[in-house]
């Protein structure tokens, strides 16, 4: 046994927790089981380990360019708060366990692996439970672990046994995992016109939502490329010009404000790197961080291209050969190569700005816990939700959507930071499938105890299956073909 779990905890720590090897890995197996040369199998297990890097190295770039001006306006206007991102949500939450809950320090990583075999079970009984996808971006996985783990043991008191508690967290995860990513399926294949992957992220039921309702609300005609913009906004095209623009325009606000005193205090500025005034002016400080952030949504965008390339072509072979009509759920940002180059930042904006707004109002109306925005829900949850509308509803969909998944965002964080009792701890999780479904997933844990736990695990079983019996041609819902709908 404890050689087993030796084994487990060697695959979770090395492999299921670097998405970068696990996706190679998944190429590497694809590749061989599609019998192609060994030097392709070499050459598709490098490009998608190194693009799968690569993004995060945008990824992780754009999030730690964010948190000292977030730490800065910590500061400055003497907030309490709590940030709504993940990594933040994932600290308060293993600080939350480690204080009140001792037991279950090390909950999450065993729940995350009985997650990951649930998932791979359901979808290798997937002509019963319907299910398609297989989740594989493992820090995800990590962050939303430790956030259920909290919320299960706090909220279900009946759950807080070592074993059975360890194993009830895992299931639902697992059924989280599934269900919500098989969802997209649908619209991803929509989106990519059959690129023949899903997205297992933080926003499946946003996505599977403006899917939905974006045609209600414009003509996918008058998309954001179509949109008929003065001569001179034409450079907005441009995804460079555009993201260094708006980044200066938010942000460079926000620096100004802030001043240079604050951001060159290295007490104040922990993380990052300080302004320092003896090797630049601030102007070109603030300048030179707006468009730090346009560089690596570029490197972001550039891995996006180079991993899912090849892991699109390699998991037919393990949808063939292992897993029979199975599509890897991958990391959303995937999905932004696939839209129009304005989507992602019309997304950002406009979701922003209902952040922004709803932060104002939880100040105006002397809301206990103020809310500070962070950056990975407001990017890339508004982001992929512009990007899926505008392709199905136009710009007016990928706008109004955007924005209101900022005001979601923001005003649902604070309910569930009073739920969870986060306000101290200073984070929530924050994206926006973590506000709708799992705020609800939690009152119901609240005032139904295990009962309302089992009622929630019934209820994402019963998704996959609403879904098939939807489809007007069952074996097109197997293999992802959208005339599955017709």
């Amino acid at each position: 046994m404890n050689a087993i779990i030796t084994i487990l905890t060697w695959f979770s720590q090395n492999i299921l927790q670097k998405p970068a090897f696990f996706v190679g890995i998944l190429v590497f197996i694809g590749y061989l089981l599609l019998k192609k040369p060994l030097h392709d199998v070499f050459a598709g297990f490098i490009k998608a380990t190194v693009g799968y890097m690569i993004l995060d190295v945008g990824a992780t770039g754009l999030v730690t360019t964010f948190r000292p001006i977030l730490a800065a306006l910590n500061y400055k206007f003497k907030i309490g708060a709590a940030v709504i991102d993940p990594y933040f949500g994932l600290t308060a939450a293993n600080a939350k366990i480690a204080e009140e809950f001792p037991k279950f320090v090390g909950t999450a990583t065993t729940a995350l692996l009985i997650g990951f075999f649930v998932n791979i079970l359901l979808v290798a009984l997937r002509k019963v439970t319907k299910i398609r996808t297989l989740f594989i971006t493992g820090h995800i996985m990590v962050q939303q672990a430790a956030t259920v783990t909290l919320m299960v043991i706090l909220l279900v008191p009946v759950l807080r046994h070592p074993f059975w508690g360890t194993l009830a967290i895992g299931i639902i995860c697992g059924l989280y995992w599934a269900v919500s990513s098989n969802m997209t399926v649908e619209p991803t294949q929509r989106l990519t016109g059959g690129g023949g992957f899903a997205i297992g992220h933080q926003q499946q039921f946003a996505i599977w939502f403006t899917d939905k309702i974006a045609p209600k609300l414009g003509k996918k005609e008058e998309n954001l490329d179509n949109l008929k913009l003065p001569a001179f906004l034409n450079i907005f095209h441009d995804t460079v010009v555009a993201s260094a623009t708006l980044m200066l325009v938010f942000f460079g606000a926000i620096l100004a404000i802030l001043g240079p005193d604050i951001m060159s205090n290295a007490k104040i500025i922990t993380t990052g790197t300080p302004f320092d005034p003896t090797k630049q002016a601030y102007f070109m400080y603030v300048v030179q961080t707006a468009f730090t952030f346009s560089v690596y949504l570029f490197v972001l965008m550039q891995g996006v291209r180079m991993f899912v390339a090849e892991l699109t072509n390699a998991f037919q072979g393990i949808s063939n050969k292992l897993l029979p009509g199975s599509f890897p759920a991958v990391d959303v940002a995937a999905s932004f190569g696939f839209g129009s180059p304005s989507a992602v930042l019309f997304g950002f904006a406009t979701g922003l700005i209902g952040q922004l707004i709803t932060i104002v109002l939880l100040i105006v109306f002397k809301n206990p816990i103020l809310i500070i925005t962070g950056f990975v829900p407001v990017f890339f949850d508004n982001a992929a939700i512009a990007v899926y509308a505008d392709k199905r509803g136009g710009w007016r969909a990928a706008v109004i959507l955007s924005f209101i998944s900022g005001i979601v965002q923001v005003a649902l964080g604070a309910v569930a930071v009073a739920l969870l009792g986060l306000s101290k701890f200073g984070g929530y999780h924050g994206n926006i499938d973590f506000e709708i479904p799992w705020v609800p997933f939690g009152y119901v844990f609240k005032y139904a105890g295990i009962i309302g736990f089992v009622l929630v695990c019934l209820f994402l079983l019963a998704i996959p299956q609403i879904q098939f019996a939807k489809a007007k041609d069952k074996e097109a819902y197997y293999r992802g073909d959208l005339q599955a709908e017709e």
